[in-house]
Formats: structure tokens, sequence, C-alpha cells
């Protein structure tokens, strides 16, 4: 496996789920991980862990090319197709080890 920069503390990278060359050149890449006792997804832009959502999140208004965005400054959007495939992977991973999936992104303190 590839050296990944900056992993936080506690995650383990388990595999690799999607791979996408940016207008930009640069690759995104959305691996599968193991991290505050769920599965969840993290994004890697040029082997560099972006912070965000644990799973993709729908955008407000999707386009033809792209339904759903993961990632902050800056932030890569997805297909539908892309999408299905991270939310299905972290869904199975999930099931299989009996871990129930709680996304936390962006909750306040309420």
């Amino acid at each position: 496996m590839v050296d990944l920069i900056d992993v936080p503390r506690g995650m383990k990278v388990i595999r690799s789920v999607v791979v996408k060359r940016l207008q930009s050149g640069i690759f995104a890449e959305v691996f599968l991980v193991l991290n505050n006792g769920q599965y969840e997804a993290a994004l890697f832009l040029n082997d560099k862990y972006k912070p965000g959502p644990p799973i993709p999140n729908p955008l407000d208004t999707p386009s033809e090319l792209h339904s759903h965005w993961m990632g902050v400054r800056p932030s890569i959007g997805f297909t539908p197709e892309e999408a299905e495939r991270i939310l299905s992977e972290v869904a199975y991973e999930n099931s299989v080890h009996k871990k129930k999936m709680q996304d936390r992104w962006q909750k306040g303190d309420a």
C-alpha cells in the first residue's frame, strides 16, 4: 500500500474503494477505514488525508456529473456510481462486523 500522509491517530486504513484523477491533475482516492469503532470512508488527495464527512453526502444541487461530495477545502464531487460504491462498501463492512454507522459530521453539541 502507498505511504499515506496525515492519517489520523487511531485510524486503520483497510483498502482503496475509489480512485479518480481530477481535472486539476490531482489524484483523489477514497479508502475504507476503521475509525472510532466503525467503518467509514476517508478521502486522500495525492495520498494526503483530507478531513470531512465519513461517507459521501448528497449535494444540495446535484448535477448530471456529481451527486455527492466528500472533503473540506477542497470538496470533491462524486458521480452517483462512485458514491454508491463507497456507501455500499461502508455499509457492508459495518454490517458484517455488526457495527452501527454513526455520521457525527457537523453535529453540534446540542
